[in-house]
């Protein structure tokens, strides 16, 4: 294999992760290694008869799965130590991009914001008088006469 100076790797991120810990999909890793799906996919630690193998540094190891389903993820910087340290690829530079807003993405925002706006309201509510006679007198002194 041949040393490449320069390699960046870009990675999506998921902006609703506050962890800071964003993994990328195999795509990614293909795109940020420059080689094939195949190549990918020999280059990483599985085993048909272990779901999560021990670390392996001479191979690319993925983040831990809980059902054999799931698909495969990568940290960034296994990424890059497999490249530096495995494919000798000279200069690694990590690159972690925000992936465009998603319809998801945005209808969980909007959930959110509501979500938000009703602990407000119930705060305030909390502060109005407990005692259900006084608030029978508040709710029946804003309501106009008949």
């Amino acid at each position: 294999m041949s040393s490449e100076a320069g390699q960046d790797f870009r990675a999506s991120e998921d902006p609703s992760s506050e962890s800071g810990d964003h993994l990328i999909g195999i795509d990614d890793v293909q795109r940020s290694l420059n080689r094939s799906r195949a190549s990918v996919y020999r280059y990483t630690n599985t085993d048909p008869r272990n779901l999560n193998p021990p670390f392996n540094p001479r191979k690319l190891n993925p983040e831990y799965r809980s059902d054999q389903k799931d698909p495969l993820m990568f940290h960034p910087n296994e990424v890059a130590r497999f490249a530096r340290d495995v494919l000798r690829i000279k200069e690694v530079t990590v690159e972690v991009l925000n992936s465009p807003s998603t319809a998801t993405q945005q209808l969980l925002g909007t959930i959110l914001e509501e979500l938000r706006q009703i602990r407000e309201l119930l705060g305030e509510a909390h502060a109005k008088p407990a005692n259900l006679d006084a608030r029978r007198d508040q709710h029946d002194q804003s309501r106009p006469a008949a």
